[in-house]
């Protein structure tokens, strides 16, 4: 009987070496990532507007159907980025900003007083 119980033993320590072995392999064979280190964040802060005051639209000299120029004062004056856009869809126009005194040049393309439907401002710090 002892003979019997000698056998159950060996097959079964066979299966258990062959896992040990498999999974010590699988593990050999596994890939690697290599992941750079990255810098992440959120914040979160309060968004104020800004106010525009005294507009002017420029006329061009020889066709006064054309406008050449919107010069107008932002508050507050530290504003790096200015855009205006003289209908609600249309070109945005590149602005100067020179302490708190804006001038957009609308010559490239052309406006035109009469596709002048509205004044949008775009300020960033």
């Amino acid at each position: 009987m002892r003979r019997r119980h000698t056998r159950r033993r060996v097959p079964l320590l066979a299966v258990a070496l062959l896992i040990v072995f498999l999974s010590i392999g699988g593990y050999a064979f596994t890939a690697s990532n290599t992941v750079p280190n990255a810098t992440l964040g959120q914040g979160a802060n309060t968004i104020s507007g800004y106010t525009v005051s005294s507009v002017a639209y420029n006329l061009d000299g020889t066709t006064p159907s054309n406008l050449d120029s919107v010069t107008f004062t932002i508050s507050p004056t530290t504003a790096s980025t200015v855009k205006i856009q003289l209908a609600n869809a249309g070109t945005w126009y590149a602005c100067t900003n020179t302490s708190g005194s804006v001038s957009c040049t609308t010559t490239s393309p052309q406006a035109t007083v009469s596709a002048a439907t509205a004044l949008n401002v775009l300020a960033a710090q």
